[in-house]
């Protein structure tokens, strides 16, 4: 008889403490699709363990003795390239260590199981994270290439413009390369990035250091102008508002919309709303379907609208749904996304 063919993603679990390894074995095993074949409690171990077992996604702790994550991940991404989920604490100090492991080249960040998240909730999202990362295209050069930002360009009008950007998996590295692109005075942009609270400040501080706009996790009754990007804050929604001629946000709690908070849908849906053709809209690398109909309702409305094309993505899950309904006005690769933004905001 024919040989069976084993169809499930082979995961490796890679953390210090002998509880969050069993427990992450004994849940993840019970998830069809998804087979824990290893188990390592520090970097050393883990990278005899992927020659030996040759997983096909590597979950990843980043405070651990011997080597510290980030250490070892900048190694791997040199020598070995896979797929990475770093699982960190959801503190502050986390998300920070976090986001230097997604600069690092993760592709995907997760908060551990605790207090805000139950075992088996967080443990069935880590497993579509888990199935995601295992269909993602990895470049290992991608994390060095940042476009350096351009002088502030005149001929951008941004009174009554601006952007609103949508990602999921593989959008921290995504998002970088975009932003860090757009000029000094490019209009006012809103982003919503699929990422656990506490992690999402980090991920702005980074980005502002990064780029000629200023960049900030947002707050409630913040100002969209020119040269300010708001990220929309982890475990809630974001949605603009509109007082006159001047546009602000509004961050509040509320279910998950498309099993997300915050969620592209309703950022983009806000923007389709109080915006209209005034704003230019993109989705980019992620799983899913979030923001393909608020991306939509925005191109109805009047708005640009920019899909990345699928050989960029990190994985094509959000804007291959958005294309297939016809919400991308334009589909284009990653490197030329911030050029089209500036294209369409001079119209």
């Amino acid at each position: 008889m024919p040989a069976v063919l084993n169809t499930n993603v082979k995961v490796l679990i890679v953390d210090d403490s002998a509880i969050v390894r069993k427990i992450l074995t004994r849940q993840l095993g019970q998830h069809h699709g998804v087979e824990v074949v290893g188990t390592a409690p520090d970097p050393y171990i883990a990278r005899d363990k992927i020659v030996a077992l040759e997983p096909d996604v590597l979950t990843l702790d980043v405070e651990m003795p011997r080597m510290d994550g980030i250490t070892f991940l900048r190694k791997l991404m040199k020598h070995h390239p896979m797929p990475v989920i770093v699982l960190s604490s959801l503190t502050p100090k986390g998300g920070k260590t976090a986001m230097e492991a997604l600069a690092a080249g993760a592709i995907e960040v997760m908060s551990k199981p605790g207090p805000a998240y139950s075992v088996g909730d967080a443990c069935k999202a880590l497993v579509e994270k888990i199935k995601a990362a295992s269909r993602a295209r990895l470049d290992k050069n991608t994390a060095a290439q940042n476009t350096s930002a351009p002088k502030q360009l005149h001929m951008v009008e941004t009174t009554n413009k601006l952007f609103a950007i949508g990602a999921s998996t593989g959008g921290v590295q995504a998002l970088t390369r975009v932003l860090s692109a757009l000029p000094a005075n490019a209009p006012g942009t809103l982003v919503v990035q699929h990422m656990p609270a506490h992690f999402t400040t980090s991920f702005a501080e980074r980005l502002d250091g990064e780029c000629a706009v200023n960049v900030r996790e947002a707050e409630n009754g913040d100002h969209v102008i020119p040269g300010r990007v708001l990220i929309a804050p982890g475990g809630l929604h974001m949605l603009l508002q509109r007082s006159g001629a001047n546009y602000y946000v509004t961050v509040k709690d509320g279910p998950p919309v498309c099993r997300q908070k915050p969620s592209v849908e309703v950022m983009f849906n806000s923007v389709a709303k109080y915006a209209a053709a005034n704003a230019v809209g993109a989705i980019l690398t992620g799983m899913g379907n979030d923001g393909a109909g608020g991306l939509l309702n925005m191109r109805r409305s009047g708005a640009h609208t920019i899909a990345e094309g699928e050989t960029s993505c990190v994985v094509f899950g959000m804007p291959k749904e958005a294309i297939d309904r016809g919400a991308a006005e334009k589909v284009v690769p990653l490197s030329d996304v911030a050029k089209t933004l500036i294209n369409f905001a001079r119209r």
